[in-house]
């Protein structure tokens, strides 16, 4: 059967998340209705990257096999219009049996905005942490390097993680602040649950001032959950690119990128 992947963008707020569950609507699910939709036949996808409750994705790639001939262009404009407003399909591309969504995936970049404003926001209330108070970058920045390369992330994942080894590579933190947006990118292999919320979470804690950036390294080498800052919130929390090996040639590096920093005025 064709295998076709795609690239997918949502809006995470009123889902319980990327995975089918018997609690509420899932993007998996709503994807699957729709490509069914299209594809006249009951069809299964495969993610990148299974996002959270409330996580947003500009970059999400998916899998499915289908045994019906359909263009790139049919595929994405029909299985687009058989999906909500929050969702929606960027591109659609053949690719060989040898394609996975999730096992070919190279590495993951997560992107984490903060908005640092007297007042709360509306137009992007969905889509920040909302915080009163300056942080301090060059702190969070210092306290960052520590976690860069591979170690036992055990402090920054979640008590119902599934991952098999708490092991991960962390490749870049970058943190970015231009008026009065914060945005923290993180790259790695692939990330426990919750990691990136839990490692934003301790950096802001650092960045107010509550801990040194040495705290950073003390938590990791700890290994212990309890004793690390409290889970940022997931709205901030967007999957903004997932990479892939040359050979695939998927649009774009398979991601879209949206920069909320030309969304306010300051």
């Amino acid at each position: 059967m064709p295998r076709i992947a795609l690239g997918v963008e949502y809006d995470g707020t009123d889902f319980v998340g990327w995975q089918t569950q018997s609690n509420g609507r899932s993007v998996q699910e709503t994807l699957e209705t729709a490509i069914t939709a299209v594809a006249a036949r009951a069809v299964r996808v495969r993610a990148a990257g299974r996002t959270d409750t409330g996580v947003h994705a500009s970059g999400q790639v998916v899998h499915f096999d289908a045994d019906v001939a359909r263009t790139p262009r049919q595929w994405a404009l029909g299985i687009n219009s058989n999906l909500p407003d929050d969702v929606a399909v960027q591109w659609a591309q053949p690719v060989g049996e040898d394609f996975d969504a999730r096992r070919s995936a190279l590495s993951r970049r997560y992107r984490y905005s903060i908005l640092i404003a007297p007042t709360r926001p509306v137009l992007l209330r969905r889509h920040v942490w909302w915080l009163h108070e300056a942080l301090d970058c060059a702190a969070m920045t210092q306290a960052s390097r520590a976690l860069i390369g591979e170690h036992d992330f055990s402090a920054f994942r979640a008590a119902n993680c599934q991952s098999v080894s708490p092991v991960r590579e962390l490749k870049t933190i970058s943190i970015d602040h231009r008026d009065s947006l914060v945005e923290l990118d993180f790259v790695a292999n692939a990330f426990l649950y919750r990691m990136v919320r839990n490692l934003v979470g301790m950096l802001v804690e650092i960045g107010r001032g509550k801990a040194p950036p040495q705290w950073a390294e003390a938590v990791l080498a700890g290994r212990d959950r309890a004793k690390a800052a409290a889970t940022a919130p997931a709205r901030g929390l967007t999957l903004v690119e997932v990479t892939y090996p040359e050979r695939f040639r998927l649009p774009g590096g398979a991601a879209i990128i949206r920069n909320l920093a030309g969304m306010i005025r300051v």
